[in-house]
């Protein structure tokens, strides 16, 4: 697999023929949900390192926003921390039993994206997909990351659609919007608590993120379903959003990785920092 090929989702077979290799950088992201460092410790990918995704702080509380993008110095800190050099090729390891730890993937994949990192997969399936074959090896007991220097940070801000971007492409339908969450938050019947007004951003199209999953897993449907899913959105620039940039993280993913879309943003503060402006339009009801 070439440096330019290293994106998107890389599986099982290919990333156990590169095990040891010297560029090569493993994270799993298990958090304490999945059973956190316990579990990391209690069997791994040999090599792997722990990084928790809540705990080490991949997204950060700005204002009464809970979802948004850290400051780069942090975000520098922690790759360095983790061992990831420029020109690394780094595997995400999600628990890879429900959809929401493979969002958790997605939003550490966009983050690295974002920084500047050129070359990260995540694993198709997960630690699930991985131990699913008995003669893949796994390693136990506590790993210690090749800790380097913090992380050149080059922003890709292309990446990332603020507050005013998201409002601008709203007004000037320039861009599609679509909403990750499912009809009872993109119609106003629920809310996340950190928003203060329930609905979503007027003209936005709902592409409910667990819909691209197998059913009871983390292991992303088929290219074709995904293609079909996303059918509906039209071409040109699209702008992911949830409720706190989560599971639009997945759908940025799928549109952007696997589907290979050009200028798919993600909005990090999604509908919990929309709504903290109440001049900011929401709309309730189904999609028109």
């Amino acid at each position: 697999m070439s440096k330019a090929e290293f994106a998107g989702l890389i599986s099982p077979e290919a990333l156990a023929a590169r095990l040891g290799d010297a560029n090569l950088v493993v994270i799993d992201i298990r958090t304490a949900a999945d059973g956190g460092r316990d579990v990391f410790e209690a069997g791994h990918i040999p090599g792997a390192v722990h990084s928790d995704y809540a705990a080490d702080g991949w997204r950060a509380r700005i204002g009464n926003a809970p979802g948004m993008l850290p400051s780069l110095d942090h975000l520098a800190a922690l790759a360095g921390r983790l061992g990831i050099k420029p020109h690394d090729d780094v595997v995400i390891v999600p628990a890879g039993t429900a959809a929401t730890d493979f969002a958790a993937a997605a939003r550490v994949y966009w983050t690295l994206k974002f920084i500047g990192h050129g070359q990260q997969a995540i694993l198709d399936g997960g630690f699930k997909g991985w131990t699913a074959d008995p003669k893949r090896p796994v390693e136990r007991g506590p790993a210690a990351p090749k800790s380097t220097s913090p992380y050149p940070v080059v922003a890709q801000q292309q990446l990332r659609s603020t507050a005013d971007a998201t409002l601008v492409a709203q007004r000037s339908k320039q861009a599609s919007l679509v909403d990750a969450r499912g009809p009872s938050y993109f119609e106003g019947r629920e809310k996340s608590a950190e928003a203060t007004r329930a609905g979503h951003i007027p003209g936005a199209i709902q592409r409910d993120y667990a819909g691209a999953f197998e059913p009871g897993s983390g292991k992303l449907k088929a290219p074709g379903d995904l293609e079909k899913l996303f059918a509906g959105v039209p071409e040109g620039p699209v702008v992911s959003y949830c409720n706190t940039g989560h599971s639009a993280a997945a759908n940025w993913f799928v549109l952007s990785e696997v589907l290979g879309r050009d200028e798919v943003a993600l909005y990090d503060g999604s509908m919990t920092d929309w709504t903290q402006d109440p001049e900011r339009p929401v709309a309730t009801g189904q999609a028109a």
